[in-house]
């Protein structure tokens, strides 16, 4: 049976699979579910320092290849998520657990890092640079200059370890731009990609955009996502500094789309769309497939496929 191990940085997890924030962690009751499947790892939802409602209903729709959302970042706020990992790492002391936080502004960011750095828990941290649904809050992460402001700042104090959650990029100019931005930090990780913001979607029954907030506007997820994602992990991959690893995200619902994000250099792997389709039972399946793919390439453990991709030249 091959070895499903890896880890980030002098984190160890029993696999590689973990839920994208957004998905099956709104609440304890969705954490309890993702703390009890066959997952690695989870993470919480990415919080504000108040707890919001997100956007109006209809704000999720399921297309052919995959989903569109416009959550708006809907939360129980950074206290209760916090109080809430606190107690995970006491009852789960061998299971690492992830807290997303995506600050409204700079100050909310700076303020909720303080919270999480002057406190006991001591998972990893993935700081949210890349929320495209929330009205008239335009992702960090495509302004180079206010992200290096924002980590300048947070690196100041923040002693614990961290990763950044990353929005596509399209360009190799802008991968070259952000990876060297990023090799200037302590970070463990980056987790790329978030959805692909802002596309949109016609209902050809009605005649109607998909869902109701900004206008139809949304986040593409599914297999829509999934060439852009192994492109991403790949550019970051080939352009960080070894200290920090990826978490792969995108397009995510077989044992090969898992093994496909590893070979492109991703140390862990988040699902998004299929398990809000599925549920977590769908870990112990990806487990069963990943495991099924390296057995059929004669490879014993992740390391064998991390990284490994082959190129034609």
């Amino acid at each position: 049976m091959p070895n499903l191990a890896t880890h980030l940085g002098d984190f160890q997890f029993a696999n590689p699979l973990m839920n994208a924030s957004g998905v099956y962690c709104y609440d304890q009751l969705q954490l309890d579910a993702m703390a009890a499947s066959d997952a690695g790892t989870l993470t919480t939802k990415s919080a504000t320092m108040a707890s919001r409602l997100g956007n109006p209903e209809p704000r999720y729709a399921h297309l052919a290849l995959g989903s569109i959302n416009s959550m708006g970042l809907p939360n129980l706020g950074l206290p209760y998520y916090l109080d809430y990992a606190l107690d995970f790492q006491n009852t789960h002391p061998t299971k690492p657990i992830f807290m997303s936080i995506a600050g409204l502004s700079h100050a909310d960011n700076i303020a909720m890092a303080h919270m999480i750095n002057d406190n006991e828990f001591n998972g990893l941290t993935e700081l949210n640079l890349s929320c495209p649904n929330v009205p008239g809050k335009p992702q960090v992460a495509y302004d180079l200059e206010a992200t290096a402001t924002l980590l300048d700042d947070i690196f100041s104090f923040f002693s614990k370890p961290m990763g950044v959650k990353l929005p596509p990029y399209f360009d190799l100019a802008q991968f070259d731009e952000m990876a060297a931005i990023l090799n200037r930090y302590p970070l463990i990780y980056v987790n790329s990609i978030n959805s692909l913001g802002n596309g949109l979607w016609v209902n050809p029954d009605s005649d109607t955009v998909a869902i109701k907030p900004k206008g139809g506007f949304g986040g593409i997820g599914g297999d829509y996502a999934k060439p852009i994602a192994l492109a991403n992990v790949r550019a970051f991959a080939q352009r960080l500094k070894p200290e920090i690893q990826i978490i792969g995200t995108g397009g995510v619902k077989s044992g090969r789309d898992v093994y496909d994000l590893l070979l492109c250099g991703a140390s862990l792997v988040q699902v998004g769309t299929a398990l809000y389709e599925e549920g977590p039972e769908i870990f112990t399946r990806l487990n069963a497939e990943l495991d099924q793919e390296l057995t059929k390439k004669g490879l014993t453990e992740l390391d064998s496929v991390i990284g490994q991709l082959k190129t034609l030249d």
